[in-house]
């Protein structure tokens, strides 16, 4: 595939993932919930020493921005398709983030250099995702922005249900909105969306219709707005309209990890959507690509994928 260089761009929190299989005492003693996300606290400090010595922990390249660039491109297999920016520590960690990540043809940068904001400018799609709010609102505002200017496609992701619970960072959602052409999340993450919203009591189909409602900057594509709910279908709204796309069945006793499927579907979608592919396709790939991951440890991936690109 041609021309697809850079065609990629994350805006995101680099993180190396520790994985390992803890019990439901572990869950407690720490106040952690499943299928949620939280910030670290200092009570959660000792945590990550306890992690590192269990004989089953894997270090994987993470932070949800980074593992749906990862997984665009080994969707694409086209090398430097994607780009990726963030922040990451000058130590040991952060070098092995950075050696993976580029092994897999990832390139990894800073926004506001001069030199790499020719990355954001070849960009087709930007991304960022809703944890960047936390770090850095000014450079979402400049990316978002420019993708308008200059009628390219930009996406958010809610990511968490706190990003919508905490004002200062909704705020910052809200703000961006005009400019997002294609909003992600998942059932929990909308349902917080739609209470801060007060809008209690609505369906799925009804949040994601109100979202795709909102005004946008730039009046060149509707808003499209995706939200998955696991095992049942995936919900699209756009143009005041709601598709349902199914997801790919899995028996039970495949499922090994849960953890990356969101950003997988995401990045299965965005494989497509840098193509010009049609919302369907866009699915296809993205439930591919979550089912592959979900079948694994950690957001990991074969060599190559099996998907068939029509």
């Amino acid at each position: 595939m041609a021309g697809l260089e850079g065609a990629f761009l994350c805006l995101g929190n680099p993180l190396l993932d520790v994985s390992a299989v803890v019990d439901q005492a572990f869950l407690d003693k720490y106040e952690i919930k499943l299928a949620n996300q939280i910030l670290a606290e200092e009570k959660h400090l000792p945590m990550y020493g306890e992690l590192a010595a269990l004989p089953n922990v894997e270090y994987i390249p993470g932070g949800a921005g980074q593992n749906t660039t990862r997984i665009t491109q080994w969707m694409l297999q086209v090398p430097h398709a994607t780009s990726y920016m963030g922040c990451i520590g000058d130590d040991e960690f952060g070098r092995k983030m950075t050696e993976v990540a580029t092994a897999e043809g990832v390139n990894l940068d800073h926004l506001l250099l001069p030199e790499n904001l020719a990355l954001l400018h070849k960009a087709r799609v930007v991304y960022c995702t809703g944890f960047f709010i936390t770090v850095s609102p000014a450079s979402i505002e400049h990316v978002a922005k420019h993708c308008a200017e200059n009628d390219k496609i930009y996406a958010m992701n809610l990511s968490a249900p706190f990003i919508v619970q905490v004002p200062p960072f909704k705020k910052v959602l809200m703000d961006s909105m005009p400019y997002i052409d294609f909003l992600f999340g998942n059932e929990i993450e909308a349902a917080a969306l739609a209470a801060s919203e007060g809008w209690e009591g609505l369906s799925l189909e009804e949040v994601a219709k109100k979202m795709s409602r909102m005004p946008k900057a730039n009046g060149c594509r509707p808003r499209v707005v995706v939200f998955t709910q696991g095992c049942d279908p995936t919900i699209v709204a756009v143009g005041g309209r709601v598709s349902r796309y199914p997801v790919m069945l899995l028996a039970k006793e495949e499922l090994v990890d849960t953890n990356g499927a969101g950003d997988a579907f995401v990045g299965g979608f965005m494989s497509q959507l840098v193509c010009g592919k049609d919302i369907a396709e866009c699915c296809r790939a993205g439930n591919y690509a979550a089912n592959t991951v979900i079948q694994r440890s950690g957001c990991t991936f074969p060599a190559k994928p099996t998907f068939t690109w029509n």
